[in-house]
């Protein structure tokens, strides 16, 4: 799956407040909506702090991958945002969080799930790219940085 099919323009968020993991996780609950008439932005909120209470998704180097599974969807849908401050996320390494990329897929879809994950993973692993996408400041210039990457990405693993 390529990066544009879960994302789109309206699920970004450039320079985000957000005062804690929670508030966090609503704003980014609020972005999964956009665009999305039948999803429910309450859902998607009790989807990702169900998979939170897990254990954090914050992966380390300021980088959260809060992810759940809606019985509602048919197809993965994301959503993208920087923060404006530093916030805890409870992540591995114990460093707050200033990027997020959130996650929700349909109930049964395991396999492209962790297939997702690991794409994501990959894709902010990349220091320099993460550096980056701190000091965009449009919408635009962010959904094409995202693009970008997932497409050179997706030709070295090819």
């Amino acid at each position: 799956m390529q990066l544009n099919e879960l994302l789109t323009p309206k699920r970004i968020a450039v320079g985000m407040a957000a005062s804690s993991k929670k508030r966090a996780l609503e704003k980014i609950s609020s972005l999964l909506h956009q665009g999305r008439l039948g999803l429910d932005r309450h859902a998607a909120f009790q989807a990702l702090v169900e998979r939170e209470r897990l254990g954090s998704t914050g992966i380390g180097n300021g980088i959260a991958l809060p992810h759940g599974r809606l019985k509602a969807l048919r197809n993965p849908i994301g959503a993208f945002a920087t923060l404006a401050r530093e916030t805890d996320f409870d992540s591995i390494d114990g460093k707050p969080v200033r990027i997020i990329f959130a996650l929700l897929v349909p109930q049964n879809a395991n396999e492209e799930h962790l297939q997702i994950l690991s794409t994501l993973a990959a894709t902010f692993s990349d220091n320099d790219f993460c550096h980056r996408l701190l000091t965009i400041e449009s919408v635009d210039e962010a959904y094409q940085a995202l693009n970008d990457c997932h497409s050179s990405i997706s030709r070295k693993a090819g």
